[in-house]
């Protein structure tokens, strides 16, 4: 059994995300699917279908639920259908980073991927210094 693997994004970040993951790491052999919430969406109708995809997703491992940003929408909606399956996770700050350790982590149980996930995440933000055009940053 695998975790499913939920994106519940603003239009266009989750499946963008997904097609730029699949692009370097390949096809991921979890259950992927992607849920756009357009600002004008009737709620209830992305309700059911997250709850619709949630069903289809979990094959008996869970769900590992990924949203593009805190407090927003996609995030609230994830929240509420995840908390009535006892076997989901939601992670906010969807980015590059967190889906690539997804994809490198298939035989993870729930618990194990979400943390992993989201140590990717938080390690893949770095602050680079600036380095003016022309000078060896030794110099700086």
């Amino acid at each position: 059994m695998t975790v499913g693997v939920l994106l519940i994004t603003h239009p266009g970040i989750g499946s963008g995300m997904l097609h730029i993951a699949t692009r370097i790491i390949g096809k991921s052999t979890l259950p992927i699917k992607c849920l756009d919430v357009p600002p004008d969406a009737a709620l209830d109708a992305v309700r059911e279908r997250a709850v619709s995809m949630l069903k289809v997703l979990d094959r008996g491992a869970g769900v590992l639920v990924l949203t593009d940003l805190y407090g927003a929408t996609p995030h609230n909606i994830a929240r509420e259908v995840a908390c009535a399956g006892k076997s989901t996770t939601v992670l906010s700050g969807l980015n590059l980073p967190m889906l690539l350790r997804v994809f490198n982590y298939p035989e993870d149980d729930l618990d194990t991927l979400a943390s992993k996930a989201a140590e990717g995440g938080t390690r893949g933000i770095m602050t680079c210094p600036m380095t003016p055009v022309g000078a060896s940053p030794e110099n700086t």
